[in-house]
Order: structure tokens, then sequence, then C-alpha cells
């Protein structure tokens, strides 16, 4: 009996320390003007790593794509859209896309909508690349542990999409034609 309490002991603790690394399978979504706008990822947590993710020796510098980023973990971060939308002055006709982010500058991040979807996040095609757009780069009021996506309405047929993780917040706005 003894056995079986710390073999179970020890499968709570492993979900624990998971659960604190990735999370999987997330979506975030709005609706504006009756469509709706998704963006499924996997969001990887600092984990003890503060300070240590982005730049040319962080975290997100091993990726083999450096100095584009997957945006998320494991499979690419996909962005759905029912409507066309401008985002950040980039025409996306609705549909499905992967997005990836280019860090190489800290103060000044590019959103690149990819038209490849369904690779791993790791298997970035330029070629595929339907456009980038200027991110507003800035600081959360406080560290934040596991990456987070969210899509808001900004009245209208307006929204923007917001990436926040670590020390970092990065923004575009989007209308829905």
């Amino acid at each position: 009996m003894k056995t079986i309490w710390i073999g179970a002991a020890a499968l709570i603790a492993a979900a624990g320390l998971a659960s604190a690394e990735t999370k999987a399978g997330l979506t975030e979504s709005v609706t504006i003007g009756g469509k709706t706008i998704s963006i499924k990822y996997s969001a990887p947590a600092v984990n003890k790593r503060e300070g240590k993710l982005f730049g040319k020796d962080g975290q997100v510098g091993s990726d083999p794509t450096y100095p584009v980023w997957r945006a998320g973990a494991n499979a690419a971060t996909v962005l759905h859209t029912d409507a066309d939308l401008d985002l950040g002055g980039m025409a996306v006709p609705k549909g499905d896309y992967s997005l990836y982010i280019d860090v190489a500058n800290p103060a000044s991040w590019e959103l690149i909508v990819n038209k490849q979807t369904g690779q791993s996040g790791t298997e970035y095609d330029a070629k595929q690349d339907l456009g980038r757009v200027k991110m507003t780069v800035g600081k959360p009021p406080s560290m934040v542990e596991q990456l987070k996506y969210t899509l808001s309405t900004a009245g209208g047929n307006k929204g923007k999409l917001q990436l926040v993780w670590e020390n970092v917040v990065a923004s575009v706005d989007f209308t829905v034609k």
C-alpha cells in the first residue's frame, strides 16, 4: 500500500511540474462585428529563467529560426480569422495563418503572419510570409510567468492582439473589414 501512495505522490508532483512549464492547446478569441478572430497556442513558462529568455544568448536565441521566434511553444501559433483584417496596416484575408515574431530588436518587435500552417514552431519558412508589422513593445506591471495572448475589442470594428510574457508586452491593433 505504501508503494501505491509513493507512486501517486510522484505522479501528482510530476503533473505539478508539467503545469508550471508549458500549457498546450490554449485558445484566445474575440468576436467583433459578428466575426470571430482566434489564436491557438502553447504557453511556455519562465520557469526560473527570468532575464534569460530573449536575446541571442537567451532561451529563444537557441531556436534554430532565431531571431524569428515561434511566439509560443511546440507547434506554430495559429491565427484564425472569419473576416478580412487590417492588422497594423497589413491586409490579412480571412483564413488561417501561423504567427511568428522577429525579436532581433528588443525595442521594436515585428509580428510575422505566415501562410503555412500545421508545422512545428521551429519550422519557419520566410517564403510563406504574408507580411510583417511593427508591434508596440513595453513592460507589464510585474513579471508574467506564463505566456498569454489576449484579443480584445477597442470599439466599433477595432481590436487589439497582445502577447505578454516575462517582462515584455507586445501588441498590434487590427480592424475587422
